[in-house]
């Protein structure tokens, strides 16, 4: 790939399309290359050859190969694509969690309660601005066009994604819709999944390292031609082959512990969109029984 000109350089996202359609024919090595590129878009740009290898379990030569496998002729010219659509960016994630590395290298004592709640609080904004930033509205549009056409709608999410999952189904139950939480108490997914069918669709929430039962109700889905709305982290998430329509969102983290703040307002953002569209009332119903919401 000739790059001569700015003007020439593909988009971000035309390029990880492209690398997650051949992500699975790529050797090990180079599946690691594109699994840290996918979750590092914003500082990719200036990460050093070695510092990606490092993180990456790899030779240096593998990250030249990866990009030469693409069609550059270096690692340079594939940094140059994101260079040219982050340059001039507003601060996102990353930016957040090297400042909390910054304060743990500066203070090594003993933070204070409020120091440690003021920096995940400051991780959790920059995650819900990195949410703003890289919302795809036509993706958007098209999942609450699928959750307003759905018969029944099934909702999955395993350990950290189970009370996103949970919540979810508790906002669409102020719906019409039928909402059917895949919960597997007592380890019966299969038993609560195998009635999905053609017209429903399965709104699947997992991150990585991506759970075991969450791919296998997908499955189920494709198998039973049953539309899936997929709430990920990655492009080349393994859920990604299954999914009609997908959304991504990247948390903020601080002190290696994730939040789940993006991907709340993500999926409230989807309810009230839908509600929206269905011309409700969202206050909730005087049957509620006066319940908090």
């Amino acid at each position: 790939m000739a790059e001569d000109s700015t003007e020439e350089l593909p988009s971000v996202e035309d390029l990880m399309q492209r690398i997650a359609e051949n992500y699975e024919s790529l050797p090990r090595q180079l599946k690691n290359v594109a699994t840290y590129i996918e979750q590092h878009r914003s500082s990719v740009m200036v990460d050093r050859t070695s510092d990606i290898a490092a993180s990456c379990g790899v030779h240096p030569s593998a990250v030249v190969r990866f990009a030469q496998r693409f069609g550059f002729s270096g690692f340079s010219d594939l940094q140059a694509v994101f260079r040219q659509a982050y340059t001039g960016q507003g601060t996102s994630s990353p930016s957040y969690q090297q400042r909390i590395r910054k304060l743990i290298d500066e203070k090594p004592g003993a933070l204070s309660g409020g120091a440690v709640a003021r920096e995940f609080v400051a991780a959790c904004r920059g995650g819900l601005d990195e949410l703003e930033a890289g919302l795809n509205d036509a993706e958007f549009d098209a999942a609450v066009k699928m959750l307003q056409q759905a018969d029944n709608i099934y909702v999955v999410g395993v350990r950290r994604s189970f009370p996103v999952a949970s919540y979810i189904v508790y906002a669409l139950q102020h719906t019409p819709k039928r909402v059917h939480l895949v919960s597997g108490f007592g380890g019966m997914y299969r038993e609560q999944i195998r009635s999905v069918r053609k017209g429903d669709v399965v709104i699947a929430i997992s991150f990585a390292p991506y759970g075991k039962e969450t791919q296998y109700c997908l499955r189920v889905a494709h198998h039973h031609q049953a539309k899936t709305l997929v709430i990920t982290d990655s492009q080349l998430s393994p859920l990604a082959r299954y999914a009609t329509t997908q959304l991504y969102v990247k948390e903020g983290s601080a002190f290696a512990f994730r939040s789940l703040t993006s991907t709340i307002c993500l999926c409230q953002a989807l309810f009230i969109a839908l509600a929206y569209k269905l011309e409700l009332n969202v206050e909730e119903s005087k049957d509620t029984g006066g319940y908090d919401d």
